[in-house]
């Protein structure tokens, strides 16, 4: 006996065409930034916008996840976290949240004050 997959139900006027490259995405600012859906040209911009973001909204403890791969993208962020002004320290996920594919990252609350 053969199953057959259940019928693909498309909305009317098909499927969604792919995003256009230059099409500004929606990124929520709720402290995880994941780099998967992006392009790594966009990544130092995109890294840098969305930490300032984050401090701008007070979410302080933010998690980037770049993936494990060869671990390019992982050396792309942590080399350009330490320039950024509103960075207080980073440092690589546990395994229970991401492991080397993920960096954690504290900022600096807005206006340079420490805790």
């Amino acid at each position: 006996m053969t199953r057959r997959k259940p019928p693909l139900h498309l909305p009317p006027e098909g499927p969604e065409p792919p995003p256009d490259e230059d099409e500004a995405v929606e990124i929520p600012v709720d402290g995880n930034l994941d780099l998967h859906l992006f392009q790594p040209r966009d990544v130092k911009d995109l890294v840098t916008e969305y930490l300032w973001a984050c401090q701008q909204r007070g979410v302080l403890d933010v998690r980037i996840i770049h993936g494990k791969g060869t671990g390019a993208l992982r050396r792309t962020v942590q080399a350009l976290l330490p320039t950024l002004p509103e960075v207080e320290g980073f440092r690589s996920a546990s395994e229970a949240d991401g492991g080397w594919g993920a960096t954690w990252v504290r900022l600096k609350p807005l206006g340079g004050q420490g805790p």
